[in-house]
């Protein structure tokens, strides 16, 4: 599907949809406690609905209603399922090993460039303690045998979601587990996420932070706390909180929290720091037009912030450093090349390095067609910078915002 955007008026005031990241964890925290759990949750897109369909295909019973979820734990786990995860790596990475805690042997099918990214050294840790599985890049990816507890390590610096999804699986492995992180952390909020929902439910989990090192008491269930809110999403509030400060109007995103421990929250300070004028009230953020300056960006610890805040610096005075990016480049697209080459396509100043990317910032784009690599924060990304074009601003493959923001163009326009 194709998308035009040109003279975009842009609405003034957005309610931030429900936080993708805290829905795949309290539905799997849900699904895998003692009794069932309502979780308030406003909207819903393809990856959430991918791990509730993979959870469900598991045993839980989990139904759609007009705010949230109605979970009914597993009582008894499906052997031998096909987990469908679509394009969520979120969904992969998080319940393969729990699959090995649950001794499902089952399969998961992928969509996608899903099964092209690497499970390493996932895949292997895994091996190592009681499971089996198909070569790495089968599809589907098989996998026999219960995972055991014991000592654990893993590289920090590859995905965040390797580890929360061992923190996930070793909190249902009956029986004392410890669990070490090896080398510098990337993306850290998100495993302060995962252990926030799962202490929520009763998990026993201590970290020693001079060595890294997690210790967790695992029990055969996790316990309901009955109702679990999920917030605003700070990643998708992010393409209009820059849209305040590239376009002409001011935007107010609205259901969002400021103690949020979502890492994306960060954009604030990074808008801050390129000049943008924001203002706080008790659960929205406003931001009003701004001449934005260019800035060092760090994106170790917000690799999904990129896409937009390069397109913000593409109209920003001075030249943008955006680095630590390098896992931008397994994405549903590898994203530091899909964000050079939309950019590019709109007349901007753009140059790829291994890990990010320089931009020189320039009054405003031309316009252009842009393909949206099927990837969303592209897709989404391109639209916002039709905000700063001449011209209009043709998205190939539009429907890709369907993986995280369904409703964009309709909040959008």
């Amino acid at each position: 599907m194709n998308k035009t955007f040109i003279n975009t008026r842009i609405k003034a005031n957005v309610r931030a949809i429900s936080s993708k990241s805290e829905a795949h964890r309290a539905l799997i925290c849900a699904a895998l406690a003692d009794t069932p759990t309502f979780i308030h949750c406003n909207d819903t897109n393809s990856d959430i609905e991918a791990t509730a369909s993979c959870l469900c295909a598991l045993g839980a019973i989990i139904e759609r209603t007009e705010d949230g979820f109605d979970v009914t734990p597993l009582s008894s786990v499906h052997q031998g399922a096909l987990l469908d995860c679509n394009e969520s790596g979120s969904t992969l990475r998080f319940l393969l090993p729990i699959a090995a805690a649950l001794d499902a042997n089952c399969s998961f099918n992928m969509r996608g460039r899903l099964s092209q990214r690497p499970l390493s050294p996932l895949y292997e840790l895994l091996q190592q303690n009681g499971a089996r599985l198909s070569p790495q890049g089968s599809n589907p990816l098989s996998i026999q045998g219960a995972l055991t507890h014991g000592a654990y390590s893993i590289a920090a610096g590859v995905s965040s979601q390797y580890i929360s999804g061992l923190l996930f699986a070793l909190s249902i492995t009956e029986g004392k587990s410890t669990l070490e992180l090896l080398g510098n952390i990337e993306s850290a909020p998100y495993i302060e996420m995962t252990l926030d929902t799962l202490r929520l439910f009763g998990a026993d989990i201590s970290l020693d932070a001079d060595t890294n090192r997690f210790t967790i008491n695992g029990k055969r269930r996790l316990t309901s706390p009955g109702k679990v809110f999920v917030g605003g999403d700070w990643s998708n509030a992010a393409f209009f909180l820059c849209a305040g400060a590239m376009g002409k109007t001011p935007v107010t995103v609205s259901g969002l929290d400021l103690s949020s421990r979502q890492g994306d929250k960060a954009i604030i300070d990074v808008l801050a720091n390129m000049g943008a004028e924001i203002q706080f009230n008790s659960s929205s953020v406003t931001v009003f037009p701004s001449s934005l300056k260019a800035a060092s960006i760090d994106a170790k610890d917000i690799p999904d912030l990129v896409p937009i805040l390069a397109t913000a610096a593409s109209v920003a005075e001075g030249e943008t450093l955006i680095f630590n990016a390098a896992r931008l480049r397994l994405k549903e697209s590898d994203r530091i090349e899909s964000v050079c080459a939309f950019l590019s396509a709109l007349g901007a100043d753009i140059t790829p390095i291994d890990d990010g990317m320089t931009i020189r910032g320039q009054k405003c784009l031309l316009g252009g067609k842009v393909d949206s690599a099927n990837d969303h924060r592209i897709a989404m990304s391109a639209a916002i910078a039709s905000l700063v074009c001449e011209g209009a601003v043709e998205i190939s493959r539009f429907e890709a915002i369907n993986k995280s923001y369904p409703s964009f163009a309709d909040n959008f326009e």
